[in-house]
């Protein structure tokens, strides 16, 4: 008995394992505990082993890596394989067949250091989160005894002390020690947030790669920072569209019978970095606005389309110039002109 092909349904405690022979006949269906898996895997012969890229993928795949060839895949690509009912064997059974498709798009293992910075990105990212929701709620606190304060964390760092050294605004003694209480909370998130952003802008200064875009503009410490990590090696994409296209910054397509209609932004991908992208796009175009310089595309793109528009295209393009920089280890160029280009002119 031959395993050439397994599928894993990753789990908590309880592992769901399906093996094909050569012909894809059924040899293995079994259920693994935790602490089995190192051991059970270390005795099969090498062999292609398929999971989905949910929790614990990359740890997993990093394990089992050692003799045998690891590959993961995002979970929707897998599902059209589940033939009947749900359940782990089904899954397992799903993600080997999936697995051996000569056209699966696969997802790249992560390294340890990878998931390390994404790490400290996800916790930055809940703190902000909280921060906000806190800020909301003290600003509802505050507005249904008639007090209104404008929108913005700083806003409400600024109007605070005031409202609760003022004594004539009717709020009583009970709740002016509750918004003491939630704004000391406020200050305290903000702390780790700036913690945090001092984190990752140290590993910037160590890492070269991330030194390198944060010179294309819109792009600070933190963009950077997260694009390394998550990208890994750029040479993965064909080219920049793909990049672009993964990180969900290109439309939409619904087209048939030859007839192409493009829709909105496909928005797929990891929102974080498509955020972080579109965000610093912004503030390029905020800069541009009111800074004389000759003419370019991107002011063009103003003059005629809708500013939100304007953001998500320079995103692309950065995307592009992002994988350009990566995968062919060149230094950013503000005037830099492609060779065609040059030719024509």
């Amino acid at each position: 008995m031959k395993i050439t092909t397994v599928g894993i349904d990753l789990a908590k405690e309880v592992f769901a394992v399906h093996g094909v022979d050569p012909l894809g006949k059924t040899v293995l269906r079994k259920n693994l505990k935790r602490g089995e898996m190192a051991k059970f895997f270390v005795n099969l012969e090498p062999c292609l082993i398929g999971m989905e890229a949910c929790g614990s993928a990359h740890f997993w795949a990093r394990k089992l890596e050692g003799g045998h060839t690891v590959k993961l895949m995002a979970p929707q690509f897998v599902k059209p394989y589940v033939k009947t009912n749900k359940n782990d064997m089904a899954d397992a059974e799903a993600i080997c067949e999936a697995v051996a498709r000569p056209n699966m798009r696969f997802v790249p293992v992560k390294n340890v250091e990878q998931q390390a910075i994404l790490s400290i990105h996800r916790a930055r990212q809940g703190f902000v989160k909280a921060r906000t929701a806190q800020g909301n709620q003290i600003r509802g606190l505050l507005a249904e005894f008639g007090i209104a304060i404008p929108k913005g964390i700083g806003a409400i760092a600024r109007a605070i002390p005031e409202i609760l050294e003022d004594g004539e605004n009717g709020l009583p003694g009970t709740l002016r020690r509750l918004i003491q209480r939630l704004t000391d909370n406020l200050k305290e998130m903000d702390r780790q947030v700036e913690a945090l952003e001092a984190v990752i802008r140290q590993d910037c200064k160590k890492n070269e790669a991330v030194r390198k875009l944060t010179e294309i503009p819109g792009l600070g410490p933190i963009t950077a920072s997260a694009i390394v990590a998550t990208v890994g090696d750029a040479r993965e994409f064909k080219n920049g569209r793909q990049l672009a296209a993964w990180l969900g910054l290109v439309p939409r397509q619904h087209s048939s019978g030859g007839k192409q209609v493009l829709l909105g932004i496909s928005k797929r991908g990891d929102t974080y970095l498509r955020t972080l992208m579109i965000h610093g796009a912004r503030s390029v175009i905020r800069f541009a606005e009111h800074k004389e310089k000759p003419v370019n595309w991107l002011i063009n793109l103003i003059g005629r389309r809708n500013k939100n528009i304007a953001a998500v295209a320079l995103a692309n393009k950065n995307a592009r110039v992002i994988w350009a920089l990566l995968a062919k280890d060149r230094k950013f160029q503000p005037d830099y002109t492609p060779a065609a280009a040059a030719a024509e002119a």
